[in-house]
């Protein structure tokens, strides 16, 4: 049986920034994905930022391929024509007891790496956005939208045109180390089996990665890290935003708080929330907007009463749950494991998508030292 350089299972963005990568290193690479087309999960269920990487621990996977990510994101989608905006975004203070909450914001950015942010007092805030009531803001001009869709494509199509191909349908039944690679033992959506044997592989499964981790022989179960999932809801505006920039409360624990975002026409949508479920399910209760009528009202008393509409929900495979501290990224390497040359991505959930084309290039320096 022919052997291949590497199998990444998941055609998310991260998965194929990560196919992308490899093909253009002329690596030969086959991406499985069950479900029948690109980045139809976490990847196509987020509020398309990009973000600029304030929020996450100094010198965490999080932090460092946030800041690089974005950087190579903008000039990829420059490059390749993607639609984006650097649209900037406020973080308000809807009270004068969180001011010091942006200050830490600005302080922890700062030691990450981002250092063009700018405090507002409230008339200043107000003036840039003359709908929003604050006590103060802190401005991220480096912080913009994308259109993950047409990236998703624009990576697809650089993968393929580097030579890599696509299983869709196909899931991962099953895994086994071998002395010269891996064998991957895949299974169509009619059940029909087969075998592939690869020299690497990369588990990008998003929310299925600690499955897909689990069906490989072999491999220390006390590496693959419980997964929590929390559900985020969104509603959207009907018409053009009233703002210009994104808009963020100071955040929550678990997530950024309900938040204002645009998308590339000036709509803009609420959300996500933060709603711990136990299994995967995208329903929105059209009973949470009430909680969202309360909090965005804090940033944006004119509200009106039933202007918000029931939109969509993500969720994020997260590494920690309710009450414990954010968890960061984990991606596992040969050297963290020692069975082969495997990579598991593990709790990508934000700044994912800012982050991915980074995480590419870091997976492809754990498989491929040079």
């Amino acid at each position: 049986m022919q052997t291949i350089d590497c199998v990444v299972a998941g055609a998310g963005v991260v998965g194929l920034a990560v196919a992308r990568a490899l093909a253009l290193s002329s690596r030969e690479v086959v991406v499985i994905e069950k479900a029948d087309a690109i980045g139809t999960v976490t990847s196509s269920r987020n509020s398309e930022v990009i973000h600029a990487g304030l929020y996450y621990a100094p010198g965490s996977l999080k932090a460092r391929l946030c800041v690089e990510g974005r950087r190579q994101l903008y000039a990829y989608c420059a490059e390749h024509t993607v639609g984006h905006r650097r649209a900037g975004k406020l973080i308000v203070a809807s009270e004068p007891g969180q001011t010091d909450g942006l200050r830490a914001i600005e302080a922890n950015a700062k030691r990450c790496g981002v250092d063009d942010l700018a405090l507002l007092t409230r008339a200043e805030a107000e003036s840039l956005e003359p709908a929003l009531r604050c006590a103060g803001a802190l401005l991220s001009p480096s912080t913009g939208i994308v259109d993950s869709h047409a990236l998703m494509l624009s990576l697809r199509g650089d993968a393929e045109a580097a030579g890599a191909s696509f299983a869709f349908l196909t899931g991962v039944a099953g895994a086994a180390i071998e002395a010269d690679g891996i064998r991957i033992d895949t299974r169509d959506a009619n059940g029909e089996t087969f075998a592939v044997e690869a020299g690497a592989f990369v588990n990008a499964a998003g929310l299925d990665a600690q499955a897909v981790a689990s069906r490989i022989e072999g491999f220390p179960r006390d590496l693959i890290p419980r997964q929590w999932l929390a559900r985020g809801n969104y509603f959207a505006l009907p018409g053009r935003s009233p703002f210009s920039r994104l808009i963020y409360p100071v955040p929550v624990e678990g997530g950024l708080g309900v938040h204002l975002t645009l998308d590339l026409a000036g709509n803009a949508r609420f959300g996500p929330d933060v709603e711990w479920i136990d299994s995967v399910d995208y329903t929105v209760d059209p009973g949470r907007s009430a909680v969202f009528y309360e909090a965005i009202r804090r940033y944006w008393p004119d509200l009106a009463d039933g202007a918000l509409q029931l939109a969509y929900a993500g969720i994020r495979p997260k590494l920690s749950g309710p009450g414990q501290p954010a968890a960061d990224f984990v991606i596992q390497g040969p050297a963290d494991h020692g069975v082969g040359r495997i990579v598991n991505l593990f709790g990508i959930e934000s700044p994912g998508l800012t982050a991915s084309l980074a995480i590419a290039d870091h997976v492809a320096e754990l498989l491929y030292p040079t």
